[in-house]
Order: structure tokens, then sequence, then C-alpha cells
């Protein structure tokens, strides 16, 4: 199983940045998609999630700025950031729940980094 994360960068603070992750198993093996960030020295933070109906959860801190979304054919989960601070600057990773195997999958993490 593979995830592949894209999308990251250096950006100004207050501009958008989105991300992208290609999930290499079949969708329907999935009952969770998501993004965690890990700042140094900090433990990783959920920041978004997408359960297969559709529901969607976010940190408070970045509800309204952040918007998790998927597309089924071509196997990949986004997260579009807007407004970004320079405290969302981490390594974003994202991850799946497979229900079926009971397992979760890790993307390798992509930088963000907001200049203020």
């Amino acid at each position: 199983v593979q995830l592949q994360a894209s999308g990251g960068g250096l950006v100004q603070s207050g501009g958008s940045l989105r991300l992208s992750c290609i999930v290499s198993i079949s969708r329907f093996r999935i009952n969770v998609m998501g993004w965690f960030r890990q700042s140094p020295g900090k433990q990783r933070e959920l920041v978004a999630t997408l359960a297969d109906d559709d529901s969607t959860n976010y940190a408070d801190s970045v509800k309204g700025r952040f918007t998790i979304s998927r597309d089924d054919a071509k196997n990949t989960v986004y997260l579009q950031m807007n407004s970004l601070k320079p405290e969302d600057t981490a390594v974003y990773y994202c991850y799946v729940r497979d229900y079926v195997l009971d397992a979760t999958y890790w993307g390798q993490g992509t930088l963000v980094t907001v200049s203020s």
C-alpha cells in the first residue's frame, strides 16, 4: 500500500496551498481518510478527516480555513489550505483507515512552511 503526498512548499502568511495524496488501495476498503501534521517539538496533530459517509471533522485551529475533499476517480484526497498562518508550518501526513484489514496507512509527509 502506498500513499503519495505532494503539494507542500513555502508560502507567505495569508496564502494558500493544496495538498494531494494519491492512495494505492481500493476506495471500497477505506472508511476514513485524513491529514495530520507535526511541527518540530510538538506532537502529531489531527488536522482533518473525511469519512465514507462524507462527514468531515476539523481541528478547531483550521476550521473555516482548510477543506478536505476526495476524488474517487483519481484515488486522491486533498487538503485545501487557505489563509495560512505561520503556526500552520509543519510536515503534513495523509492517512487512510482500511476497515477490511483493520489497518492504518500513512503517507511520507510533505512540508508546509508559512512565512510571516
